[in-house]
């Protein structure tokens, strides 16, 4: 399976990264995953339950990132059993770009599954592939939202009767490493 996509995220390329980076937003933004945690240089272990039409199993695998350039770019490979259920392999790059306003992240998959997984058919893999990854950036934002509350612009006074109230602006941070997670995620979804 290969799939692509791109996000404008209302942060900055480094608050990006670093999101992206953090194993705690990443276990909070990945559909039914039960782990994620730093088991050795740039290595993840990670614990996902998947459903998959009448396909449900834990997979348990490893994320391993390459080619790091910070706050830029890098590769993840995965890897991820199912037992009965399959299994699931690939690589993914991710690369953020900077915005005037906020940054950009795209990302590449390239996947393969095997197991009772493989037999479900492709239009229903890359369909639950593609709604992970939906529902991973809606938990990414909020996640961000909820950690980085929008700033406040001062009050301004316009005349000694009245004043504008403070208004919100968008919090500016880490978008990219999401992405990556997001791509592990949706990889070890398809496996």
């Amino acid at each position: 399976m290969d799939m692509t996509g791109q996000r404008t995220l209302q942060v900055t390329q480094q608050q990006a990264w670093v999101a992206l980076n953090d194993p705690e937003i990443l276990k909070a933004c990945i559909p039914g995953c039960q782990k994620f945690e730093l088991s050795g240089d740039q290595k993840f272990t990670v614990a996902a339950g998947i459903k998959m039409g009448p396909v449900s199993a834990l997979f348990n695998g490893s994320v391993q990132l390459t080619d790091i350039v910070a706050p830029q770019s890098y590769k993840l490979h995965f890897d991820a059993q199912g037992g009965v259920a399959g299994f699931g392999k690939g690589e993914a790059a991710v690369e953020i770009k900077p915005l005037e306003k906020g940054c950009e992240l795209h990302y590449t998959v390239h996947s393969s599954v095997g197991g009772k997984i493989a037999q479900l058919g492709q239009r229903l893999v890359d369909g639950v592939a593609k709604n992970m990854a939906e529902d991973f950036f809606k938990r990414f934002e909020a996640e961000l939202e909820k950690r980085y509350p929008p700033l406040e612009e001062p009050v301004r006074i316009e005349s000694t009767a009245s004043s504008q109230q403070a208004s919100a602006g968008l919090p500016s941070w880490a978008w990219a490493l999401g992405l990556v997670v997001v791509v592990a995620a949706v990889a070890m979804a398809v496996r």
